[in-house]
């Protein structure tokens, strides 16, 4: 069996050949291990290895993995990348380092109320129906704008509006793969122009983290490829 280690170094690879790919500094791109379904040990081999941010669709899985995990809280980063519910925020904003699914208004606002003081700013990024899905969660392009205003005018030192994030449809084909990552960095440009201080593009995972590498991510997210099939 390969080692949770190995898989870490495959994928570390392919993050390098493809940042070369598209000309940009590999250090450039924040790999995010997703850890859901696996428990706390394969979150502390990973660490192990070297592995520092880690993402969690799951907000009681995530919470039970921050715990079990806790002699180790200051050297993880934890990330919540599932949709998140307005009566699980306290929870959130009490244990999470960034939120990757906000989608309403509303849920900023309860996270930005709710973060402790003592800690730092809670890391959001707001979720994209990119590909328009009816399956799928996240806030239309359109309305991206809007709500990007709103939450980055909340209370600075509790919430800081990062960047959008996107699970685009599947597919094969690395160019058809391509184009929403694409719209989504230019949606992100928008929210530049528009004067918004914004960092992240959280898009690409185990099968596509080379196409979004070549459009612009900032921060993959891969599970599978560490991890084993789920």
């Amino acid at each position: 069996m390969v080692s949770i280690g190995s898989k870490l170094q495959e994928v570390k690879g392919r993050i390098v050949r493809a940042c070369a790919a598209a000309g940009r500094a590999e250090n450039s791109v924040t790999l995010l291990a997703v850890s859901k379904t696996f428990g706390a040990d394969a979150v502390r081999a990973a660490h192990a290895a070297g592995q520092r941010h880690f993402g969690e669709n799951y907000v009681q899985e995530g919470l039970a993995k921050i715990e079990a995990l806790a002699d180790l809280r200051a050297q993880l980063q934890w990330h919540l990348i599932g949709p998140l519910q307005s009566n699980k925020t306290r929870a959130v904003a009490e244990a999470f380092d960034w939120v990757h699914a906000v989608d309403r208004l509303k849920i900023a606002q309860r996270l930005a109320e709710q973060r402790p003081a003592w800690l730092p700013p809670l890391q959001l990024c707001l979720q994209v129906n990119i590909s328009g899905e009816d399956s799928k969660s996240g806030v239309a392009p359109a309305d991206v704008p809007a709500l990007a205003a709103a939450v980055a005018a909340l209370p600075r030192e509790r919430v800081q509006l990062r960047g959008l994030m996107a699970i685009p449809e599947p597919a094969a084909d690395p160019q058809a793969q391509r184009q929403p990552h694409r719209a989504l960095r230019d949606l992100l440009a928008t929210l530049q122009a528009g004067g918004l201080a914004l960092d992240t593009l959280s898009m690409g995972m185990s099968a596509d983290l080379e196409a979004a590498i070549l459009e612009g991510a900032t921060m993959v997210r891969i599970g599978t490829a560490i991890f084993g099939q789920r």
